[in-house]
């Protein structure tokens, strides 16, 4: 993201809830014995291993979401490098069309010379 700094755009939500999801789900997973107890999480030493794996899902998570951000950042270069092709399209489409009006005035100029030059040859 711009300037280090994380923001609040609607883009995140989706990312955001993708990691609380994985994390939901892989804590659902988890055997009833070593989910979380506010009285012995301490002293249980099972639950330290379950938090070290929830850790490890959520840094996977987070590598995901880092690759994900890369190819995002990739698409858009790649967005605003159409939209210069299609700008330089434009462009050389508009100089062929003042090209051909330029081609079809002339060819309007040399008519009417041709023409008048018949309707003086006519005369004589």
């Amino acid at each position: 993201m711009p300037g280090g700094k994380s923001s609040n755009k609607p883009s995140d939500k989706p990312a955001r809830q993708l990691l609380f999801s994985e994390a939901l789900r892989h804590s659902q997973t988890l055997s009833p014995a070593s989910q979380v107890h506010p009285a012995s999480h301490m002293a249980d030493t099972s639950q330290g291993a379950t938090m070290d794996g929830i850790l490890q899902e959520i840094s996977v998570v987070g590598r995901r979401l880092e690759g994900m951000d890369s190819m995002m950042a990739s698409l858009r270069e790649d967005t605003k490098l159409v939209r210069l092709d299609i700008a330089g399209f434009q462009l050389r489409v508009t100089a062929l069309e003042q090209q051909m009006t330029t081609v079809e005035t002339q060819a309007a100029l040399v008519w009417t010379e041709t023409k008048s030059s018949y309707i003086s040859a006519a005369r004589l």
